[in-house]
């Protein structure tokens, strides 16, 4: 099944960044996208997880055009479809650890599980106050808070950037399991190549062009 059609996405600010612009993700999918910084990856991915309207060309989310969609529909997909991790974790700091991951599964109506803070290690700090903890386990929490949702579509901005290499290998490990069992699609932005080519599919964005070059 098609989850995301991306379809001649332009787009501009003072100078063009990109423009024709396509890619198809479906189950099970995951699709990196790699360039030099200043390229454009970050907003491409934006634009491909509803957060920023391209300048030009169409999105298509579960066969759904984005640009035509109610503010209610849109604000659904995303509340519970849509999962997309930051370089930096906007956690809420004022809470635990825990409560930020509880916040998303209230509003998904799903559990937290205790396999998934195991996988991620950070079982043990998960009561911690977010301000107590560290850079990796900040990220860490991040990236729970996110699968805690149950999300069908994976976007992910660097999201290893603040992790040493064992770490990112097995979060990364833990993204891919996660496609695979929940028919789940993944959008990778990355500068790691070599992560890069772990995925079925491997995007570069050079000279305002989008080239599959796996």
């Amino acid at each position: 099944m098609n989850l995301l059609s991306a379809n001649n996405l332009s787009h501009k600010f003072d100078y063009e960044l990109f423009s024709n612009a396509s890619l198809e993700l479906d189950e099970k999918e995951s699709i990196a996208i790699i360039g030099t910084s200043g390229s454009g990856k970050s907003t491409l991915l934006h634009i491909v997880s509803t957060l920023l309207k391209p300048f030009g060309g169409e999105v298509f989310i579960f066969g759904e055009n984005v640009s035509k969609m109610s503010k209610k529909r849109l604000m659904e997909i995303k509340r519970e479809e849509l999962g997309i991790v930051f370089q930096s974790h906007y956690l809420f700091k004022g809470f635990s650890a825990m409560e930020n991951l509880e916040v998303a599964a209230i509003l998904s109506n799903q559990k937290v599980e205790d396999e998934l803070l195991k996988r991620l290690d950070i079982a043990e700090c998960i009561h911690q106050k977010v301000t107590q903890l560290s850079g990796g386990q900040q990220q860490r929490v991040s990236i729970a808070r996110v699968l805690t949702k149950k999300p069908r579509i994976l976007f992910l901005d660097e999201p290893t950037g603040n992790l040493d290499k064992a770490t990112a290998n097995e979060v990364m490990s833990v993204f891919f399991e996660y496609i695979s069992t929940m028919n789940a699609g993944m959008v990778l932005v990355t500068h790691d190549e070599e992560l890069a080519f772990k995925c079925h599919k491997v995007y570069r964005l050079v000279n305002k062009e989008l080239l599959r070059i796996v």
